[in-house]
């Protein structure tokens, strides 16, 4: 059976659990050699534990694959750039990022702090921005490499409590963007992917009520390894010609998600006045007015 990852260096941000460790488990079994950083925090981004990386880098090796551990923090410039250099000075390159690292603080908008702003825009934008600069020097002097940055639906889409995490979701498909376009030329690709899975990140939810319980049970049934395949193939070479594009993976479900295009336009030769706009323009538009849905009532049905 052919190795997708045979002779890749991939760094995994978050790789300590859930989702990341997955993936960082998938990409060994696939050939890669894999950097694991976790800083093992809690959820909410406190305290500091190596202990969850160097377990999934154990697992790794013991399944015959190779692993080093990071312990680096992304959500600063320079220590951002150790995880990167970690891969360099181990093993002389670096093909892949998988910007998976995050946390929550979770809070209505009118009740949420600055710093409970900063901190999860640090970890989901400022990290996701920070590893892949430190990568892109090395991609551009090997003339290729790849980049997958893990998004949420609650920004694609929409979320209640969550103005912070949204947020930086939503930024990191414009950033990844950025990156597909800016670095096209050196053969370097940045997709994104939003996991839906249970973790340590959604396993926060309320449970109060009969209806927040039956969520919660439909997501425990998506667990994180059904993510890893596609972060697997983004990262390989068979992704050759995938680049700026917007995926989600539900159970066995594969989506590619929509990107911002004009929906309908209304034209006036004379230009438009503020009266016009309310008696002509608005109602024409309104037909095509996006809903203020939430991820739930997008994803609708049950995972499959």
């Amino acid at each position: 059976m052919a190795q997708w990852m045979q002779d890749k260096v991939v760094v995994v941000t978050g790789a300590g659990g859930g989702i990341g460790r997955d993936i960082a488990i998938a990409a060994a079994a696939q050939g890669a050699r894999v950097v694991v950083n976790d800083i093992g925090t809690s959820t909410t981004g406190e305290g500091i534990d190596a202990g969850p990386a160097a377990k999934v880098v154990q697992e790794i090796r013991d399944a015959g694959g190779e692993a080093v551990a990071s312990t680096d923090s992304v959500s600063d410039a320079a220590s951002a750039g150790r995880i990167v250099e970690r891969a360099m000075d181990t093993y002389g390159q670096i093909d892949g990022v998988v910007n998976n690292a995050g946390i929550l603080r979770d809070r209505f908008f009118h009740k949420m702090s600055v710093d409970e702003w900063d901190a999860v825009i640090k970890v989901h934008l400022y990290g996701s921005y920070f590893v892949s600069r430190a990568a892109a020097t090395h991609f551009k002097e090997q003339e290729r490499g790849a980049i997958v940055h893990m998004t949420s639906t609650s920004g694609l889409v929409g979320n209640l409590g969550q103005a912070n995490y949204s947020a930086s979701k939503m930024a990191l498909v414009a950033l990844s963007k950025s990156i597909a376009l800016d670095m096209l030329k050196f053969n370097v690709r940045s997709n994104c992917l939003a996991p839906f899975a249970w973790s340590r990140m959604v396993g926060s939810i309320p449970t109060d009520t009969a209806e927040q319980q039956a969520r919660v049970a439909k997501i425990q049934k998506m667990t994180p390894n059904k993510i890893a395949p596609l972060a697997v193939y983004l990262l390989s070479d068979a992704a050759r010609d995938v680049n700026g594009q917007v995926f989600t993976v539900r159970n066995n479900e594969l989506f590619l998600m929509s990107q911002p295009r004009p929906l309908r336009s209304v034209h006036r030769g004379e230009g438009w006045t503020v009266e016009d706009i309310i008696e002509h323009g608005m109602p024409a538009l309104k037909a095509s007015f996006v809903p203020l849905d939430r991820s739930a009532d997008v994803f609708s049905w049950d995972p499959v």
